[in-house]
């Protein structure tokens, strides 16, 4: 998904245009998740930037998404730009101390 989300509409109030900009990042999470997995990968990890336009957009952490969407909110920003690209990956095997105990 790569998407700039206006803040504004003529006929709605902006708590329930980000509102509804969350769900949708919300539900584009849940199907991406929700995609068979290729051969090797355990889980999708996702690539997410986000900033005022395309050209300024810096890497964020998924969960950091909705904290940057209310941070727009707050700065009265008629827009934002967002994009997230899901990649299977891997996790990394943990290594046993001697002193772990079961």
């Amino acid at each position: 998904m790569k998407k700039t989300f206006a803040l504004t509409h003529p006929k709605k109030a902006v708590p329930r245009v980000v509102e509804a900009v969350k769900h949708e990042v919300k539900k584009y999470l849940k199907r991406e998740r929700n995609k068979a997995l290729p051969q090797g990968a355990d889980y999708w990890d996702f690539d997410c930037k986000f900033g005022n336009t395309e050209q300024e957009a810096t890497v964020i952490h998924v969960k950091e998404i909705n904290k940057c969407i209310d941070d727009a909110e707050a700065a009265a920003q008629p827009s934002f730009y967002l994009e997230i690209l899901a990649k299977p990956a891997a996790r990394a095997k943990r290594q046993l101390l001697e002193d772990d105990e079961f």
